[in-house]
Protein backbone atom coordinates (compact mmCIF):
# COMPACT_ATOMS: atom_id res chain seq x y z
CA UNK A 1 0.00 0.00 0.00
CA UNK A 2 1.73 3.24 -1.41
CA UNK A 3 -0.55 6.15 0.15
CA UNK A 4 0.08 9.91 -2.15
CA UNK A 5 0.55 12.11 0.48
CA UNK A 6 2.20 14.44 -1.77
CA UNK A 7 -1.27 15.17 -3.67
CA UNK A 8 -2.26 17.46 -0.68
CA UNK A 9 -0.59 20.43 -0.04
CA UNK A 10 -1.40 19.59 3.61
CA UNK A 11 0.34 16.37 3.28
CA UNK A 12 -2.36 14.79 5.31
CA UNK A 13 -5.13 12.20 3.63
CA UNK A 14 -8.52 11.24 5.36
CA UNK A 15 -8.80 8.20 7.13
CA UNK A 16 -12.15 6.94 7.74
CA UNK A 17 -12.13 4.60 10.85
CA UNK A 18 -14.51 1.76 10.23
CA UNK A 19 -15.95 -1.02 13.07
CA UNK A 20 -14.28 -4.17 11.74
CA UNK A 21 -17.31 -5.84 13.27
CA UNK A 22 -20.37 -4.54 12.20
CA UNK A 23 -19.49 -2.15 9.24
CA UNK A 24 -20.32 0.82 10.73
CA UNK A 25 -18.37 3.97 10.07
CA UNK A 26 -17.29 5.67 12.99
CA UNK A 27 -15.08 8.86 12.31
CA UNK A 28 -12.97 10.10 9.63
CA UNK A 29 -9.49 11.85 11.02
CA UNK A 30 -6.17 12.37 9.10
CA UNK A 31 -2.85 11.06 8.41
CA UNK A 32 0.28 12.23 7.86
CA UNK A 33 2.96 9.77 6.51
CA UNK A 34 4.09 9.31 10.13
CA UNK A 35 0.99 8.95 11.88
CA UNK A 36 0.22 6.41 9.14
CA UNK A 37 3.43 4.48 9.83
CA UNK A 38 3.17 4.53 13.81
CA UNK A 39 -0.78 3.38 13.34
CA UNK A 40 0.93 0.08 11.26
CA UNK A 41 3.84 -0.29 13.76
CA UNK A 42 1.87 0.26 17.16
CA UNK A 43 -1.63 -1.31 15.86
CA UNK A 44 -3.65 1.30 17.40
CA UNK A 45 -5.04 4.06 15.29
CA UNK A 46 -2.99 7.57 15.75
CA UNK A 47 -4.14 10.35 13.51
CA UNK A 48 -2.60 13.93 12.70
CA UNK A 49 -4.61 16.59 14.84
CA UNK A 50 -5.11 19.63 12.59
CA UNK A 51 -5.81 21.46 15.78
CA UNK A 52 -2.61 20.38 18.00
CA UNK A 53 -0.43 20.37 15.42
CA UNK A 54 0.98 17.05 16.37
CA UNK A 55 0.25 12.86 16.45
CA UNK A 56 -2.46 11.37 19.01
CA UNK A 57 -3.70 8.18 19.34
CA UNK A 58 -7.44 8.07 19.91
CA UNK A 59 -8.24 7.29 22.72
CA UNK A 60 -5.12 8.92 24.56
CA UNK A 61 -7.41 10.79 26.84
CA UNK A 62 -10.46 9.07 27.28
CA UNK A 63 -8.90 4.97 26.93
CA UNK A 64 -10.96 4.52 24.22
CA UNK A 65 -8.18 2.89 22.03
CA UNK A 66 -9.15 1.69 18.08
CA UNK A 67 -7.15 -1.25 17.98
CA UNK A 68 -6.29 -1.84 14.23
CA UNK A 69 -7.66 -4.96 12.17
CA UNK A 70 -6.99 -3.78 8.75
CA UNK A 71 -6.00 -0.78 6.34
CA UNK A 72 -6.83 -0.16 2.77
CA UNK A 73 -6.06 2.23 0.70
CA UNK A 74 -8.77 3.34 -1.90
CA UNK A 75 -8.43 3.44 -6.16
CA UNK A 76 -6.65 6.56 -6.42
CA UNK A 77 -4.01 6.05 -3.18
CA UNK A 78 -5.45 9.12 -1.36
CA UNK A 79 -7.62 8.23 1.44
CA UNK A 80 -7.30 5.70 4.11
CA UNK A 81 -9.85 2.88 5.30
CA UNK A 82 -9.16 1.52 8.36
CA UNK A 83 -11.04 -1.24 10.09
CA UNK A 84 -10.37 -1.38 13.98
CA UNK A 85 -11.78 -3.10 16.91
CA UNK A 86 -13.31 -0.13 19.25
CA UNK A 87 -13.08 -0.16 22.83
CA UNK A 88 -15.58 2.47 23.82
CA UNK A 89 -17.65 4.99 22.33
CA UNK A 90 -15.84 6.49 19.28
CA UNK A 91 -16.86 10.21 19.69
CA UNK A 92 -16.09 12.65 22.03
CA UNK A 93 -19.46 13.48 22.68
CA UNK A 94 -19.57 9.86 24.16
CA UNK A 95 -21.78 8.39 21.13
CA UNK A 96 -20.51 5.81 19.33
CA UNK A 97 -19.98 7.93 15.89
CA UNK A 98 -19.17 11.06 15.52
CA UNK A 99 -22.43 10.76 13.71
CA UNK A 100 -23.88 10.69 17.24
CA UNK A 101 -25.24 6.88 16.82
CA UNK A 102 -25.25 4.50 18.81
CA UNK A 103 -24.17 0.40 18.34
CA UNK A 104 -27.23 -1.58 18.82
CA UNK A 105 -26.42 -5.04 19.32
CA UNK A 106 -28.02 -7.28 17.15
CA UNK A 107 -30.93 -9.38 18.17
CA UNK A 108 -28.57 -12.85 18.47
CA UNK A 109 -26.22 -10.69 20.97
CA UNK A 110 -28.91 -9.38 22.77
CA UNK A 111 -30.56 -12.80 23.33
CA UNK A 112 -27.53 -14.30 24.01
CA UNK A 113 -27.10 -11.97 27.08
CA UNK A 114 -30.32 -12.33 28.47
CA UNK A 115 -29.24 -16.67 27.97
CA UNK A 116 -26.32 -15.62 30.09
CA UNK A 117 -28.47 -14.07 32.60
CA UNK A 118 -31.04 -16.63 32.92
CA UNK A 119 -27.75 -19.15 33.24
CA UNK A 120 -26.79 -17.19 36.64
CA UNK A 121 -30.71 -17.19 37.73
CA UNK A 122 -32.15 -19.47 39.97
CA UNK A 123 -35.72 -18.47 38.72
CA UNK A 124 -37.91 -21.39 38.54
CA UNK A 125 -40.27 -19.43 36.45
CA UNK A 126 -37.77 -19.33 33.38
CA UNK A 127 -37.43 -21.88 30.79
CA UNK A 128 -33.88 -21.14 30.17
CA UNK A 129 -32.65 -20.87 34.18
CA UNK A 130 -34.53 -24.41 34.23
CA UNK A 131 -33.01 -25.95 31.24
CA UNK A 132 -29.72 -25.07 33.09
CA UNK A 133 -30.28 -26.55 36.06
CA UNK A 134 -31.25 -29.51 34.59
CA UNK A 135 -27.36 -29.95 33.42
CA UNK A 136 -25.44 -29.97 30.20
CA UNK A 137 -27.19 -33.50 29.07
CA UNK A 138 -30.78 -32.37 29.64
CA UNK A 139 -29.49 -29.13 27.24
CA UNK A 140 -27.26 -31.25 24.94
CA UNK A 141 -30.74 -33.00 24.30
CA UNK A 142 -32.97 -30.25 23.58
CA UNK A 143 -30.80 -29.43 20.83
CA UNK A 144 -30.61 -32.86 19.48
CA UNK A 145 -34.58 -32.86 19.75
CA UNK A 146 -35.14 -29.46 17.47
CA UNK A 147 -32.67 -30.32 15.11
CA UNK A 148 -34.59 -33.64 14.46
CA UNK A 149 -37.81 -31.50 14.67
CA UNK A 150 -36.47 -28.87 11.93
CA UNK A 151 -35.22 -32.00 9.10
CA UNK A 152 -38.69 -33.07 9.97
CA UNK A 153 -40.44 -29.62 8.52
CA UNK A 154 -38.03 -28.99 5.98
CA UNK A 155 -39.52 -31.93 4.61
CA UNK A 156 -42.84 -30.40 4.38
CA UNK A 157 -43.93 -27.24 2.37
CA UNK A 158 -44.96 -25.14 5.63
CA UNK A 159 -42.38 -22.36 5.91
CA UNK A 160 -44.25 -21.07 9.22
CA UNK A 161 -43.12 -23.99 10.96
CA UNK A 162 -40.25 -25.04 8.93
CA UNK A 163 -38.90 -21.41 10.51
CA UNK A 164 -40.36 -21.72 13.86
CA UNK A 165 -38.49 -25.32 14.31
CA UNK A 166 -35.24 -23.66 12.88
CA UNK A 167 -35.80 -20.70 15.55
CA UNK A 168 -36.19 -23.77 18.53
CA UNK A 169 -33.41 -24.79 17.05
CA UNK A 170 -31.02 -22.00 17.11
CA UNK A 171 -32.12 -20.85 20.30
CA UNK A 172 -31.19 -24.44 22.02
CA UNK A 173 -27.89 -23.79 20.11
CA UNK A 174 -27.41 -20.73 21.97
CA UNK A 175 -28.03 -22.28 25.00
CA UNK A 176 -26.18 -25.26 24.46
CA UNK A 177 -23.22 -22.53 23.83
CA UNK A 178 -23.76 -20.89 27.37
CA UNK A 179 -23.53 -24.24 28.98
CA UNK A 180 -20.14 -25.25 27.56
CA UNK A 181 -19.21 -21.42 28.43
CA UNK A 182 -18.80 -20.25 24.38
CA UNK A 183 -19.87 -18.13 22.13
CA UNK A 184 -21.34 -17.69 19.07
CA UNK A 185 -18.83 -15.19 18.21
CA UNK A 186 -16.48 -17.95 18.68
CA UNK A 187 -18.30 -20.32 16.25
CA UNK A 188 -18.30 -17.42 13.61
CA UNK A 189 -14.09 -16.80 14.39
CA UNK A 190 -13.85 -20.56 13.64
CA UNK A 191 -16.12 -20.22 10.16
CA UNK A 192 -14.19 -16.81 9.69
CA UNK A 193 -10.71 -18.75 9.72
CA UNK A 194 -11.98 -21.82 7.51
CA UNK A 195 -13.23 -19.37 4.79
CA UNK A 196 -10.47 -18.60 1.76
Amino acid sequence: MKIDFAKFESGLVPAVIQDFQTGKVLMLGYMNEEALAKTQKEGKVIFYSRSKKRLWMKGEESGNILYVKDILADCDNDAILIKAQPTGPVCHTGADTCWNEKNEPDFLAKLEAVIQQRKSETSEKSYTSSLFKAGINKVAQKVGEEAVELVIEAKDNNEELFLNEAADLLFHYLILLAAKDASLDKVVSILKSRHK
